[in-house]
């Protein structure tokens, strides 16, 4: 049966919660692209941010600190929402099996990272988002009216007059898969970048697809970096060091040695991420040294071990002891704020066609992600999402769906080789930490003949061409918007300075 209610795209948090609240009287497809595990969710290690039952906190307070990382960007109506049903959606994955780290007297252990001003993050040791996931996902696998499509490619997804078409790709086979309602659910951009914490499925398929779908993209250039991902110079896929080890009290030291903070933000280490990359460039620059490390050792040895279970023995394998040895980090790609515009209740500017977790543009995180904020995001809007898709399936008409075609090229070539290598340099080199402005203008051009070449070219339609095609689509947008940025504050800089020129000389 190709024929469903309503059809998910990715099996990470958003995804897995967004079946789970849907009503059991609809037929449901979840796809993943690759194994079920291997997601953005599954890497998270943190927490979740939230209020609940903190006596000493207040959904107020949260909305605040989200406001103060995001640089007051942030959607007022999303934040207050994100912030005030975070209690009701920790104690709903709590009932489903979902268990956090409580301290002796039987209470829940709350941790601190930067930008909190309050200890609000839940955590199952350091690894949260896996926790999440394998409880989630044990309990989507027991709906009977779920059906859960492993390594399963969506190449391409159109809108139909009743609802929408997947081109999907398993086994080496295309079959085409309907739906009345769609959610994509696909995670973030990482691999438009040479590093980053994001895992092999991050290559932005779902925007690429909303947007050729005609959906509105938004802030697709507020692009966070991880400012202590290990530095090991080599790998692509960067194991990050989560912000939790310094909210337990870590240090970051330059090449020297020496403490840096206290010289670019009083908050020190405990800085919003967007603030300590920035910082650590600065510092860059000053000592002409790249080279940085994060410092827990004054921190007894037994709480290590204990509180960063797989952060200390991943670096053991790397060959270093984190309570002894200081441990090399540098900033790398790890979040996207923006993507797929849509409303409170996660819809986008298609009717019917809903969007959930880092793939989507709450407007919450503003210009920059507060710590542990998006696992709630994704709870919180796919569930809204869930809520809609239920009320408006009261209505359905017996209409049957209509499939659309897809082009499938019989002994069509593989797309050239060096394509995403190339997408990759590009984006590392303009869009940094730091922009390039130079860069950023030269790296379009190309960027933009990449995405042509590999939109009206006819390639053999299989993972290199589809996720080669996503993220020449995502690198487009994001510069795209980068240099339209940049053109406007040129301006606005250059008519300051007449005016400045006007009342002075």
């Amino acid at each position: 049966m190709k024929n469903y209610d309503v059809i998910i795209a990715g099996c990470g948090v958003a995804g897995l919660y967004s079946a789970i609240n849907l009503s059991d009287s609809l037929n449901i497809l979840i796809t993943s692209k690759m194994e079920l595990t291997l997601c953005n969710t599954a890497l998270a290690q943190g927490g979740i941010a939230g209020v609940y039952n903190s006596p000493n906190d207040s959904p107020k307070l949260h909305i605040q600190d989200t406001f103060v990382a995001g640089g007051f960007e942030n959607d007022p109506e999303t934040t207050s929402i994100l912030c005030e049903e975070a209690a009701v959606n920790i104690d709903k994955i709590i009932k489903l099996g979902v268990e956090f780290d409580k301290t002796e007297s039987g209470d829940f252990h709350r941790t601190l990272e930067g930008g909190h001003g309050k200890h609000r993050i839940f955590h199952h040791k350091d690894t949260t988002g896996s926790e999440i996931e394998t409880k989630l996902l044990e309990y989507v696998k027991t709906l009977k009216n779920v059906t859960i499509l492993e390594n399963a490619l969506i190449c391409d997804i159109k809108k139909t007059l009743t609802g929408f078409s997947f081109d999907i790709l398993k086994d080496d086979k295309h079959s085409t898969f309907n739906s009345r309602y769609a959610v994509i659910a696909t995670g973030g951009i990482g691999r438009v970048y040479e590093r980053t914490t994001n895992s092999a499925i991050a290559t932005g398929d779902g925007i690429a697809f909303a947007y050729n779908m005609g959906a509105e993209i938004k802030n697709i250039s507020y692009i966070q970096f991880h400012p202590t991902a290990f530095n090991d110079r080599y790998n692509r896929e960067c194991f990050l060091i989560s912000e939790a080890v310094r909210g337990e009290g870590a240090y970051l030291k330059n090449f020297r040695g020496e403490r840096f903070m206290q010289n670019y933000d009083k908050r020190l280490e405990l800085a919003p991420r967007d603030v300590v990359s920035h910082a650590i460039m600065f510092e860059t620059t000053r000592t002409q040294s790249s080279t940085f490390y994060i410092d827990i050792t004054h921190k007894n040895s037994e709480f290590i071990k204990n509180r960063f279970p797989m952060i200390y023995d991943k670096l053991l394998e790397l060959g270093y002891d984190m309570t002894k040895d200081l441990i090399p980090v540098y900033p790398c790609q790890h979040y996207l704020m923006g993507g797929i515009k849509v409303n409170k209740n996660a819809e986008t500017t298609i009717e019917n066609l809903f969007a959930c977790g880092e793939c989507s543009c709450t407007g919450v995180h503003g210009n920059n992600r507060l710590a542990s904020n998006s696992l709630l995001e994704a709870l919180v809007f796919s569930r809204r999402a869930a809520a809609v898709i239920n009320e408006r399936c009261k209505f359905n008409s017996n209409t049957p769906l209509i499939s659309a075609d897809f082009a499938h090229y019989d002994n069509a070539p593989h797309i050239p080789k060096g394509i995403r290598t190339e997408i990759r340099k590009i984006m590392q080199t303009a869009y940094f930490v730091m922009p390039d402005i130079d860069a950023l203008f030269e790296g379009f051009d190309r960027i933009n003949q990449i995405k042509e070449i590999l939109c009206t070219g006819r390639f053999k339609i299989d993972r290199d061409f589809v996720e080669a095609r996503s993220l020449a689509t995502v690198a487009y947008l994001i510069l795209q918007e980068a240099n339209k940025t940049a053109t406007e504050n040129a301006e606005i800089d250059a008519a300051k300075w007449a005016e400045y020129e006007l009342n002075n000389y």
